[in-house]
């Protein structure tokens, strides 16, 4: 077995990585969400505007509590 160690240990640690790996890939997907919009007319060069959509919704979540 790699590195010396038992199947169960092995595929402990395989599973764990596993998850590890999908759960972050499932955070950096909700905080950078993709916009999926299609605008009709494309925008020209220099007008595109990128915007972090998760941090946006979180920030109007926080001013919405405060008041």
């Amino acid at each position: 077995m790699p590195a010396g160690v038992s199947w169960p240990t092995y595929l402990r640690a395989l599973a764990a990585s596993m998850l590890a790996m999908l759960a972050g890939a499932e955070v950096v997907h909700r905080y950078y969400r993709p916009d999926l919009s299609i605008p009709e007319i494309p925008p020209k060069p220099g007008e595109l505007r990128t915007e972090l959509l998760g941090l946006k919704e979180r920030s109007s979540e926080v001013q919405t509590s405060q008041q």
